[in-house]
Order: C-alpha cells, then structure tokens, then sequence
C-alpha cells in the first residue's frame, strides 16, 4: 500500500521558459525550465511504470520520435514510450504536430531529415486549452510554442530527433528511420464521459487518462488498485494527509484515498496503469453517488481558484528532447 505526495524535479530545455506559475512558485533563478516531473516521495521506492510530467514551451520542441515496445525491447530496453498530452495552457496560435502529411519511404525519410524538410511535412494541428492527444510509440511529434502541457507516458528517456529547428543539437537519423511510422495518424478516439465527475481522455494498452470534477464540500474515495497519479489542475482540497492544491500530485497504488474537496471544487487529471477504465475508481462517500451515464462529451466547467506552491528539487536525467 501507498499514498504520497510526490516531490518534483525541473528540467532545463532549450525551448523551457523561466517563469513556472501558476503550476510552480519556486523562483527558477533565472534558468529555463521545460519540464517538471513528479517521482514518489522516497527515492528509493520501487519505480513505477508511468512517468508525469509538465511541460512548458516558449519555442518548438525537436521533431522527435520515440521506440514503441517492439523497437524498444530490439534496442535492449525495457518497453518503448507511449504518451499522451492534455493541454493546460494555450496561446491562441499554437499548434502540435503529430505524424506526417504523407506515407514516406524509408529513403524519402531519410532524405528529408538529412535535409531538413521533414519540418515541412508533419501533420500540424491547432490547439487550445483542455484538448488531448494520445502519441503512440513509433509517432513522429512535435510540440509548439506557448503551451504548457500534462503528460503522462510510460518510463522511458527513449527520444530519437529528426530536426532541432536550428539548435544544434545531435540528431539520432538511423535509431529515427528505424522506429518511426512515417506515416499519418490513425483518428484518436474522442473522451467520452462516465459519470457526472469522470471524462475519460485516454484509454491505451499502457495507460488510462481522466478528468476528474469534484464539486465543492464533497467527500470521495479514489480507489487506487493499481499504481496511480493524480494532478490538481484546478482548485484544491485534501487527498488523505496531504492538502492539495493547483500543480500538486499525489503517488498511489493498492490503496484507497479519501479526498476531501475545498470549497471552490477541485478538478484533477487521474492516470493509472492499466488498459480500460475502472469502474470503481471514484466513489462518493457523502451521499448518493452520482452516476447518471451521459451520452454528451461535453466538458465540465472548471472552478478557478487560487495556488499553492511546490518546492523543484533536482534534475531528471533523462535524454534531453
């Protein structure tokens, strides 16, 4: 059994950005962050399967590639990177790029990262806040400008660059051409609500990704069966011992959390290990638990309230992207 709050770890990136709120207080003494990551309290726990992260843009990331599991495993790993993003925060013009516009051959691939022309042929796609895209293992990506983003993916520092837009950074081209579906997307299954508090975004063979809308004053139990991490996205409360508030997250697994939501309500992004939604993942505990199946996909409203800051602490050594 387990429940934590989860301690935080920042990441210098390129294309990061030097102010954090309202997700982190903490004064980055003027270094650029692009990531914030959340690991278990002890770092000498057992370490989970998933990886969740903030990322924060003020310029493109590479055009970039990860290993699904069958690459990866081919390679030595131990499982590729699959991943999803859920946006947070979005300028008006910003945009993500997921596949290409075309199928290219293995040549045509190659020459066009050789050349650089492989910027002009991913498949760009405008973006604003609360939009979700699921990123398989083998997708060739690449995040914009101006956004801020929660990603939940499986563990693995697996990233394999195309371009770098000028940076001059290396390039990974055979490990690229090698794991990449250089191709089109296949069309994403939209969310689809559960209940009056559960949207589910993405549901993978890895991974289940919710959004969570607790109204004010009420009282749930999260049933953590499986190793799961919860976000507050907005608002706030108290998940067991911990308050909690916007950018905190907690660690679960084989245990049960009481939450406690503030008085402003509290919506949360859940992701757990597993390959379906639970039907028992949220339960309400102050009266009759509302469950009333909708056939709308429309979105909850957000309650807005005021942040609590967390503390960064260290760096995450992974593959820079």
């Amino acid at each position: 059994m387990a429940l934590e709050l989860a301690r935080t770890m920042t990441r210098s990136r390129p294309w990061g950005v030097s102010d954090l709120r309202p997700w982190i207080s903490s004064p980055t003494a003027g270094e650029v962050i692009g990531e914030v990551s959340y690991h278990r309290h002890d770092e000498g726990s057992p370490t989970p399967a998933l990886l969740l992260k903030l990322l924060f843009t003020s310029s493109p990331l590479s055009v970039q590639v990860h290993p699904d599991d069958s690459h990866a495993r081919e390679l030595g790993m131990p499982n590729g990177k699959t991943e999803a993003w859920y946006v947070l925060n979005a300028r008006p013009d910003a945009t993500v790029s997921v596949g290409l516009t075309r199928t290219l051959s293995e040549r045509e691939l190659r020459e066009a990262t050789i050349n650089g022309t492989i910027a002009h042929l991913l498949a760009r796609k405008a973006i604003s806040k609360g939009d979700v895209i699921l990123v398989p293992g083998g997708t060739i990506h690449s995040i914009g400008a101006g956004l801020v983003i929660a990603e939940i993916q499986q563990r693995s520092d697996a990233t394999f660059r195309l371009f770098d837009f000028g940076r001059q950074r290396e390039l990974h081209v055979e490990h690229a051409i090698a794991v990449a579906n250089a191709g089109p997307v296949e069309t994403q299954v939209p969310p689809r609500c559960l209940t009056d508090e559960r949207v589910v975004l993405v549901a993978c063979a890895h991974f289940v990704l919710e959004r969570i809308e607790l109204r004010a004053g009420s009282t749930w139990r999260l049933g953590a069966y499986v190793e799961t991490w919860l976000i507050v996205i907005d608002g706030g409360g108290r998940a067991g011992p911990f308050d909690i508030a916007k950018g905190d997250a907690i660690f679960a697994q084989s245990d049960r959390v009481d939450i406690l939501v503030g008085a402003t309500g509290m919506s949360c992004l859940v992701a757990y290990a597993s390959s379906s939604a639970s039907p028992d993942l949220l339960q309400s505990v102050t009266g009759p638990t509302e469950k009333r199946t909708r056939q709308s996909s429309r979105a909850p409203t957000h309650h807005i309230v005021g942040r609590r800051g967390m503390k960064t602490q260290g760096n995450l050594q992974v593959k820079a992207e």
